[in-house]
Parts: structure tokens; C-alpha cells; sequence
């Protein structure tokens, strides 16, 4: 048996996985609050409570976080994690950490086709090369999967900290006003995750870009202001909030493909995160593909690159499950 993970700030989700000639079957899996747990040790007591007999060959476990030396402190949480620790903890023979988009990067290669949406059909598929992955979600996470043939071994990154590059005047007037904001540094992810969704559309508001109806007012007031946001966006309602969809598609296409270039990603690309399935309509309608391609002389290039969303939620959980055959 497997034991996988996939933890993040609001919820961690862990997984028991049966191996059998080197394929993966699902036996079970469970979803847990993290903020509820002192120790990511206690989620894993709790999962486990009941499983008697339980002989784990590894465990393999996805983290917000930069995992350094077998050892992570996520970022979102006051968790420390260690993998000689850990497998000692589950009485397995080995425990290997991934950053939690090496995790959803390794996940895409075992997606089907019904969990993929392709954003550009008249692309080549894909080839046998690097594969880069970007996820906006709590934060913006990237990474990429590097091929040496015959085999795909995913690299971690923190791209999403690098600094924010405008491409346009308004996106320079985004970076000053977010200058302001912050006192300083502008990253990816101030603009490409939840919060920055948010931040994206204050901007437009706060510079007179498009009003701020009394309307779209109240219905923000005491709610979570990104989901009715993205819902009036999609159905063309509230100037406001439609303006701001296009514009952080643009940019989130724009990363995408600065991230593309930076491994030359021929295998594909593809978007995971929780917002990308959330607001597929939006990447669909063509702004993403215009920020994506907006490369100069390489323009071309970058119209022949696949460029899929994943739609699997557990994507990183697979991802991890599988590497742990690795290990």
C-alpha cells in the first residue's frame, strides 16, 4: 500500500493507494481542515485510526512549501515537515516530500482525456520534451517537468514570488498601484492567486477604470468578494467585474507563457489550481491564448505549444501517489 498526500493551507487531503504490477488502485481517501490540526502528524493518526494490518511500502506527500533537504515548513501553516520523521511515524521503509506543484506536475501525466481541456485544438499535440505547470489558487505555483527520455522527473520552483512584469500601460499602472499597496516588491502572485484576483479588481476600482455599482456593493458586503466577482464576470454582468477577468486572464496567460519559454515546454502546458477549472469559460475565450502567445520573434513557437487545463481535482494526490512507485 501507498499512503499519498496532497497539503495545503485550507485543507489536506490523504489518500491510501493498493499497488499491484506497477499500477494504482484506489482503496480510500479523506479530506481534513489543516488550520483544525496542530500537526500534520495528528491528520495522519486520524486517517490511519482504523486501518489494521496496514503494511505502507512508501509515502509520498505533495506541500506548499519549498522542500529543502528532505525537510519543508509550509508556508501556510505552522507545520514543520521531515521525511526521516515521517516514515518513521507511518513505519514505512521510505518517505519522499514534493513541492505541491512537483506533485500536480508528476499528477498531469496520468490524466485522461475527459480530464483535460485543451485551449487551443489547432496545436500540435503534445511531443516528447519538458512540460511546464502553473496553478493560481490560494497562491500561484509553477513547475515543470523535465524529460530526459525515457522518463519525466518533476523540478519545483518558486516562480510564482518572481517579480511582476507588466506588459501593457495599464499592468504598469497595476504595478505602481500595487507598489503602494504592498510597500515594495510586486510578484506573480500578488496578482495571479485568490488574494490577487481581488487585488486585480480593486485596482480597476479604485483608478475609475469601471465603477463600482451600489448594487455590486452590497453584494460583496460581509461575502467572500472573489467567487460573486468571478460568477457576474462570467455571465457578462457588472462592467467592473467582467474588466477584471480579462485582465487577469491576459496576465495569467502571460506567466503561462513566460514559463513555457523558460523550459521550452514542447511536451505542453498545463494549468492546474483550483481557479482554472473555476473560470474555464473565461481561459476559453481567448485572452488567455493572447497573453499566452504575446511572445515577439517567438510568437510562432508559442501557437504550436498544447495548452490544457486540468480538471481532476486530486491532481497532485495522483501525482504523488505515483511518484511514491519511484521511491
Amino acid at each position: 500500500m501507498i499512503l499519498a498526500g496532497d497539503i495545503g493551507g485550507t485543507k489536506t487531503v490523504l489518500a491510501l493507494f493498493e499497488e499491484a504490477n506497477g499500477a494504482l488502485r484506489h482503496v480510500r481517501d479523506d479530506t481534513f481542515p489543516s488550520r483544525d490540526h496542530p500537526t500534520f502528524e495528528g491528520i495522519v493518526e486520524q486517517f490511519l485510526r482504523n486501518q489494521r494490518g496496514l503494511r505502507l511500502r512508501a509515502g509520498c506527500f505533495g506541500v506548499a512549501g519549498a522542500v529543502i533537504d528532505g525537510r519543508v515548513h509550509t508556508t501556510n501553516l505552522p507545520w514543520t515537515l521531515d521525511e526521516t520523521t515521517l516514515a518513521a511515524f507511518i513505519h514505512a521503509p521510505r518517505v519522499k516530500l514534493l513541492n505541491d506543484l512537483e506533485a500536480a506536475a508528476y499528477g498531469v501525466l496520468f490524466l485522461q482525456g475527459a480530464e483535460l481541456a485543451v485551449l487551443n485544438p489547432g496545436s500540435e499535440p503534445q511531443r516528447k520534451g519538458n512540460v511546464a505547470v502553473i496553478a493560481a489558487g490560494t497562491g500561484l505555483g509553477e513547475a515543470m517537468l523535465f524529460w530526459d527520455a525515457p522518463h519525466f522527473h518533476p523540478v519545483a520552483s518558486e516562480g510564482g514570488h518572481a517579480d511582476f512584469a507588466p506588459r501593457t500601460d495599464e499592468e504598469v499602472e497595476l504595478l505602481r498601484y500595487l507598489r503602494r499597496k504592498f510597500g515594495g516588491h510586486v510578484s506573480y502572485e500578488r496578482v495571479l492567486s485568490g488574494p490577487g484576483f481581488y487585488n486585480v479588481y480593486c485596482f480597476l476600482r479604485d483608478t475609475g477604470v469601471a465603477p463600482e455599482s451600489p448594487a455590486l456593493r452590497a453584494q460583496l458586503a460581509g461575502n467572500d468578494p472573489n467567487p460573486v466577482i468571478a460568477q457576474l464576470g462570467l455571465a457578462g454582468q457588472e462592467p467592473l467585474c467582467v474588466k477584471t477577468l480579462e485582465l487577469f486572464a491576459e496576465i495569467y496567460g502571460a506567466e503561462a507563457g513566460n514559463l513555457a519559454l523558460k523550459c521550452l515546454a514542447v511536451g505542453g502546458v498545463f494549468i492546474a489550481g483550483g481557479i482554472g477549472p473555476k473560470v474555464l469559460p473565461l481561459l476559453q475565450n481567448g485572452g488567455f491564448m493572447r497573453g499566452f502567445i504575446d511572445k515577439g520573434r517567438f510568437t510562432d513557437f508559442m501557437k504550436s505549444l498544447r495548452v490544457s487545463v486540468a480538471l481532476n481535482p486530486q491532481t497532485p494526490l495522483i501525482g504523488a501517489a505515483h511518484y511514491a512507485l519511484r521511491v
